[in-house]
């Protein structure tokens, strides 16, 4: 591992994306300022980034003083992530006029994000804009077509799949080891477990570890895998996650993010009502969407009953800006499933913003969460991973801390031409896939990469940008 910081970032905006994006990038030995202006909020990150390398700055992102500050004029990428559109395009702006090349913008409003206005960045080779509430409506629509799933990411164009899933006692997988599975998949394997996420025995914390044959498979255990496409059915099933898609959605919360899903929703087929309780706003959804749009407060029991949550065998997506409201909702599904008809209540996803709901949400069988941070996170740290043409695609987990990387083969880099087992990969790391001529095949130890292929990773923290140089 190199022991100089490989690039310097400014995040300008101590939110839930920007505290986010600043840990992760500073866990892997990158030279990190974070800009808050808001004061309480600047003093909470002294506890809350408590032994993180992370220089903060108390201040604003548009004042020329502050930046030269935090170095402006040495950083390799700025990422403005604030609450306000105008803010962060400023940022971004002052930033290239001392000559950053890179620079990323969190914008929401639909004006700012016209020609006019990206117009501003015309001349600029790399420089992403950023939507949470697209991010978030993505991620909902990926989690929706593999049922069961806590996370979702398609790869390589979507020949591979990466999903994220806690083994439940009655999966075909518990109690095996990956040893004998590895038997079972010869001689072309569907799959493979890229990472297991598990609980210390006796203790709460979970650790993350990239397995190796020896590894028994046990109940509970959160595996992220990495498989083709194509053999999808198969491996969910092994997984113990095998559903149908569901026909019917329950959206509680109108926002922006509703409104995109449900279009989404809509084009899929699917039956969609939304529950949003301020009224002019409930009327603009009827208008623009046609659907059934039920007036009220979403934790309003009697409400949740009318509009179906425990008759519905579809899914209830909470998407509030209220963690409490969604966490709530969500548990009050679950129950009246079981209340009215003997068994769980519809597919339950959970919008939230303090990761510190996860463990409560699991263990009353909400079905799958999704952050804002880490749905912004992966476009920030795709952007980040050494040059675009060697860095295709990035994922991070909610659950742990392993990555899972796209890379591209360039010509002539250190791995054309060679096999895995003789790259010296760090235990750390592991290839799990090739895509060759978009055709995928699960990576093993001798199987030969060759120019342009695309190779997916599972990675801990630490080892990214070292695995990267491998095929610049």
């Amino acid at each position: 591992m190199r022991d100089d910081p490989l690039v310097k970032i400014i995040v300008v905006g101590a939110g839930e994306v920007g505290t986010y994006v600043a840990d992760r990038l500073s866990s892997q030995n990158h030279d990190v300022v974070l800009i808050e202006l808001n004061g309480e909020r600047y003093r909470q990150l002294e506890q809350e980034m408590e032994g993180l390398d992370v220089l903060k700055i108390h201040g604003s992102g548009t004042d020329p003083d502050v930046l030269h500050q935090a170095r402006v004029e040495e950083a390799d990428l700025l990422v403005a992530v604030t609450h306000g559109d105008e803010i962060n395009i400023l940022c971004a702006l002052l930033a290239r006029n001392v000559g950053v090349k890179k620079t990323v913008v969190r914008v929401e409003s639909r004006a700012l994000r016209r020609a006019q206005s990206t117009a501003l960045f015309a001349d600029a080779k790399e420089h992403l804009v950023i939507d949470p509430d697209e991010e978030v409506a993505q991620a909902v629509l990926s989690l929706l077509a593999y049922p069961g799933a806590l996370e979702v990411n398609e790869m390589a164009g979507g020949e591979v799949v990466v999903l994220s899933a806690r083994l439940p006692g009655h999966a075909p997988l518990v109690g095996e080891s990956l040893r004998n599975l590895g038997q079972r998949l010869e001689p072309d394997w569907d799959f493979i477990v890229g990472s297991i996420t598990r609980r210390n025995p006796g203790g709460e914390e979970e650790l993350t570890i990239i397995p190796r044959g020896d590894w028994t498979l046990r109940e509970a255990d959160l595996l992220t895998v990495i498989c083709k496409k194509r053999a999808l059915e198969s491996v969910t099933e092994d997984l113990g996650l095998a559903r149908d898609m569901p026909e019917n959605a329950l959206l509680l919360g109108g926002g922006r993010t509703a409104e995109m899903l449900a279009k989404s929703l809509i084009e899929r087929g699917l039956n969609v009502a939304i529950i949003e309780k301020r009224e002019k706003r409930a009327a603009e959804l009827v208008e623009r969407l046609g659907v059934l749009v039920y007036p009220g407060d979403i934790t309003d029991a009697s409400l949740l009953d009318d509009a179906g949550v425990a008759k519905q065998r579809g899914v209830v997506v909470a998407l509030t800006g209220h963690d409490d409201a969604n966490v709530l909702a969500c548990l009050y599904a679950k129950e009246a499933g079981r209340r009215v008809r003997g068994e769980d209540g519809p597919e339950t996803i959970a919008v939230v913003h303090r990761l510190q709901l996860l463990d409560l949400l699991e263990a009353h069988q909400v079905d799958a969460t999704i952050s804002p941070r880490t749905a912004m996170a992966n476009s920030v740290l795709r952007f980040v991973r050494g040059k675009a043409e060697t860095v295709a695609e990035v994922a991070t987990s909610l659950h742990g801390d392993a990555e899972v990387l796209e890379f591209a083969v360039a010509p002539g880099c250190a791995c054309d031409g060679r096999a895995i087992s003789e790259l010296g990969l760090h235990e750390d790391v592991l290839i799990g896939a090739i895509i060759r001529d978009g055709k995928p095949q699960i990576a093993r130890g001798r199987s030969t990469l060759r120019a342009r292929d695309h190779v997916v990773a599972v990675v801990r923290p630490g080892q990214a940008e070292r695995l990267s140089e491998l095929f610049v």
